[in-house]
């Protein structure tokens, strides 16, 4: 394929991934809504998704032998933990302010390195740090004294810090001679976190005839099966397959910036189909959000004496956008 087709593919699936992991909040939302516990919504998707996926984890059954750490690491923060806390979180806070503050991964990620790896990172990607946070107190609205719902704040944090624990045991597991195909550790992933999700959703005390019936979206009536399928099909399995594929076609930080997109269709999502509005200070909160995650990824790092980091680690490509 020639270079500038390869980048136009890369850069539309890039985009498609964005589109479909944006609207699993709006998905999951009217579930939650209709009287499934948020775990249990966790646990439908992913389990789903992993049974969608089990031929490819077949396929690339030497990563269980040659990556089990990478596979765990996956497995337990990329999906069960980010999805648990995301899910947890958008029961009590809006779908966009969630997602915004989980966008915090890129800047906490920074934290990581330079404090604890005691390295140095770029001015523009500190520049981004200062961004996001700026744009964390306007979304939540500090000067109103914490009024936002406190619980579900921790939440999206939790999901942010998720991520970054991937982010940081992709850097420390991708160094070997040929980095693990990533498609197969997204099955793997999936798999290992729908183990783990059985144990702590207990789906056998869920109540399974809220499937069998009509969600609410925004005043209509939505099949809730219908909004399974979305989580499953199109907001877990194509969103990871086509966020993996961008990655290979196009760069971590490339994708990785196209994927920041995420939060500004989730918001416009929630906006159109669930009628969540969010006032001005919280959009100019979120722009700010993004602008630091769109500069943590991107920043350049100059010439080093060491190794630099520049946003999210060069070794993340299993998947910079990994909400997961």
């Amino acid at each position: 394929m020639h270079a500038s087709q390869g980048r136009s593919a890369g850069l539309g699936l890039a985009l498609a991934s964005a589109f479909a992991f944006g609207g699993s909040g709006v998905a999951a939302k009217p579930l939650i809504e209709a009287g499934l516990d948020p775990l249990h919504v966790v646990w439908l998707r992913v389990a789903g998704a992993a049974l969608v996926m089990l031929p490819v984890a077949w396929r690339h059954r030497a990563l269980v032998r040659s990556r089990p750490v990478l596979l765990l690491g996956f497995g337990l923060l990329a999906v069960a933990g980010v999805q648990a806390c995301y899910f947890a979180a958008i029961s009590r806070i809006p779908v966009g302010v969630a997602l915004l503050v989980e966008y915090l991964a890129p800047a906490l990620v920074l934290g990581w390195v330079r404090f604890v790896q005691r390295r140095p990172v770029t001015r523009a990607a500190a520049l981004g740090v200062v961004l996001a946070a700026g744009g964390l107190a306007c979304v939540v609205e500090v000067w109103a004294g914490l009024s936002f719902d406190v619980a579900g704040l921790v939440l999206a944090l939790g999901a942010a810090c998720c991520q970054v624990g991937y982010f940081v045991l992709s850097d420390q597991g991708g160094g070997g001679a040929e980095p693990p195909h990533p498609v197969g550790v997204i099955a793997y992933g999936l798999l290992i976190g729908a183990l783990v999700l059985t144990v702590i959703a207990r789906p056998w005390d869920m109540d399974w005839p809220v499937l069998g019936g009509d969600t609410v979206m925004d005043g209509a009536a939505v099949p809730a099966w219908l909004l399974l399928a979305w989580i499953v099909l199109l907001a877990t399995v194509i969103a990871y397959v086509t966020g993996v594929i961008s990655v290979r076609l196009l760069s971590p930080a490339v994708a990785g910036v196209v994927a920041c997109l995420e939060a500004v269709i989730a918001t416009v999502l929630a906006w159109v189909l669930l009628g969540e509005h969010l006032a001005a200070p919280q959009l100019i909160g979120g722009a700010l959000v993004l602008a630091g995650a769109l500069i943590a990824q991107s920043a350049t790092p100059r010439p080093p004496s060491g190794p630099v980091a520049s946003g999210v680690p060069e070794a993340t490509g299993e998947r910079a956008d990994a909400r997961l």
